[in-house]
């Protein structure tokens, strides 16, 4: 039987953090802890917005050249996993934060995790499994909103013709 931690952590967190503002309260005084949890957030959002574009960027390079961006995907996961414990406030968190956003702790657990994760779409298409074929491009004349009221519909038109898979 396998126990899990993780409830445990949840409930201990708390505590641990206003262990973390009374011993750093003490040491650097109250209105300075304040600023510090206040500097972690706006740090926290400033990273998220400055690693999230990159990681969007990257994604469509990767998505562009027909491979899977299952890398960048957890990357950017674990970028707004950091973000988020960034601008908790607590000083536990804002340590596990920075650390995720490393580029090296973040490769470190997507090697540990990414067997466990499976891609469900195929991107080499995509996203879009062969429908850019399907296009059908219509002239400026070759449609009109007001004759298709006036005479009904054409039995003829191309998008009758469309076979929906």
């Amino acid at each position: 039987m396998r126990i899990s931690l993780l409830p445990f952590f949840l409930l201990a967190l708390p505590l641990l953090e206003i262990a973390g503002f009374v011993i750093v309260g003490r040491e650097v005084g109250a209105l300075a802890t304040v600023g510090l949890v206040l500097a972690s957030s706006i740090a926290g959002v400033l990273l998220l917005r400055y690693q999230g574009f990159g990681v969007r960027a990257r994604i469509r390079n990767e998505m562009a050249a027909g491979q899977t961006p299952s890398r960048h995907l957890a990357h950017g996961a674990m970028i707004v996993v950091a973000a988020i414990l960034l601008i908790i406030p607590g000083f536990i968190t804002d340590i596990i934060g920075l650390l995720l956003f490393l580029p090296p702790l973040r490769d470190f657990a997507w090697s540990r995790f990414k067997g466990r994760i499976v891609v469900a779409t195929d991107f080499s298409t995509g996203g879009f499994r062969g429908r850019r074929d399907r296009v059908i491009d219509l002239e400026d004349g070759d449609y009109s909103r007001e004759d298709d009221l006036k005479r009904g519909p054409d039995h003829n038109s191309p998008w009758r013709r469309l076979k929906d898979d």
